[in-house]
């Protein structure tokens, strides 16, 4: 039975988040018959993150990505609504922002990450207005579809940070849904399309990257590499980009822009003893095989809140929620191991209609689920699978645990 407020106790198996990943495990745990099994979320809204690009790209309702938590929490699973602000590996307690202390056997950190916009200076205050949104939060992005469809002439820029972010493609994903809409409404040729890019390269994985090149060019879309926005005048409709190499900043003057903020864990999970002391932005120690904490065994970890060398998306989690399920239960009973190999895949639109489906491992080496096409090529079935077929995998699959 679903509780909405547990009373203090301690539970066999705590996971902190009620996200893709700690429902997704919660899930997985229950099938496998594990009676104690709760879950700690403050929000009584559990979104589908993956839509929002299509939300702010006007190719899906906002009201589709978003479901009341009582309704996807696992049957079974104890939900303690609340968030958490402190972890003590050495005592297995958690605390709350309530005060409340909760006991574990087994810990499962699957916060997620955090959103910092305010670290790029002037960006909080024109957040929303002025032709300034975001995909990256359920609120914004129906905004980044209206600044998109009222553009008809100017500048356009979009902009991706430096570190780990949610979905690394979803910062040019925007760029192209807008870029086409903008050539179907004749417009494109009167608007300067600039995308922004920390890295030096379009895309970690290479094959991927050069068709993303190719994707970019087509629609004349200036790209810089190695650069990043630093700062933002929102009365002026001015943005500061700094490339990274030299230090050079210069200063451009923009109709639209679409901001992925600054990311990294939770300001409590930095600073508690299960963040990695290597990750600068404070994710969570594991090992990258078994998922395991290096230094408190009875403490795994999975989805965006984990210091992995992969890309953080609901691909992975999918991998590593069965990996984290098994290795958990052998620590309790006894029994096999599994290990993640790194896989994530990115969906990445390249138009109104198409897309190209990035799947690869640790080694950067492609892995499709579906050998036999070509998935180097923007796909039409592709962009269905996205706009349909992972929603319903996500919400009847992933989330009870089936898939």
């Amino acid at each position: 039975m679903n509780s909405a407020n547990s009373p203090e106790g301690k539970h066999k198996v705590l996971i902190i988040g009620g996200g893709s990943a700690g429902l997704t495990l919660a899930a997985r745990l229950r099938r496998h018959g594990l009676p104690d099994v709760a879950v700690l979320e403050p929000s009584a809204s559990h979104y589908y993150q993956p839509l929002w690009t299509l939300v702010g790209g006007g190719r899906a309702p906002q009201r589709a990505s978003v479901r009341p938590q009582s309704r996807v929490m696992p049957e079974g699973v104890t939900w303690i609504q609340g968030a958490a602000t402190a972890v003590d590996p050495a005592a297995q307690r958690v605390t709350t922002e309530s005060g409340q202390v909760i006991g574990y056997d087994y810990l499962v950190m699957a916060p997620g990450l955090q959103l910092n916009f305010d670290r790029v200076p002037g960006l909080t205050q024109t957040l929303g207005q002025r032709g300034v949104a975001s995909n990256y939060r359920y609120d914004l992005a129906p905004l980044t579809w209206e600044f998109i469809r009222g553009l008809r002439s100017g500048t356009a820029l979009f902009t991706m940070p430096a570190g780990p972010v949610k979905c690394a493609g979803a910062p040019q994903k925007i760029a192209y849904l807008a870029a086409d809409w903008w050539r179907s409404q004749g417009v494109l040729d009167r608007i300067r399309v600039i995308l922004v890019l920390p890295t030096a390269v379009m895309f970690s994985q290479p094959d991927w990257s050069k068709v993303l090149t190719g994707i970019a060019a087509g629609y004349g879309i200036e790209v810089r590499l190695e650069s990043e926005l630093t700062e933002v005048d929102g009365d002026a409709r001015r943005a500061v980009i700094t490339d990274n190499k030299t230090g050079t900043k210069e200063e451009i003057g923009y109709d639209m822009m679409h901001v992925t903020p600054p990311q990294s864990a939770p300001d409590w999970v930095k600073a508690s003893p299960l963040a990695d002391p290597a990750s600068p932005f404070g994710y969570v120690a594991a090992d990258k095989r078994t998922l395991r904490h290096p230094d408190w065994p009875n403490v795994f970890t999975l989805g965006d809140a984990a210091n992995l060398p992969t890309s953080k998306t609901g691909a992975a989690i999918r991998k590593q929620s069965p990996v984290v399920a098994a290795n958990l239960l052998a620590a309790m009973h006894g029994g096999g191991t599994r290990s993640y190999d790194g896989y994530t895949s990115c969906p990445l639109v390249t138009s109104r209609n198409k897309l190209l489906l990035a799947e690869f491992n640790y080694e950067l080496e492609r892995t499709p689920s579906l050998p036999f096409i070509d998935t180097l090529k923007p796909r039409r079935d592709m962009y269905l699978l996205k706009r349909y077929g992972l929603p319903a995998l996500y919400w009847q699959g992933m989330l009870k645990g089936r898939a």
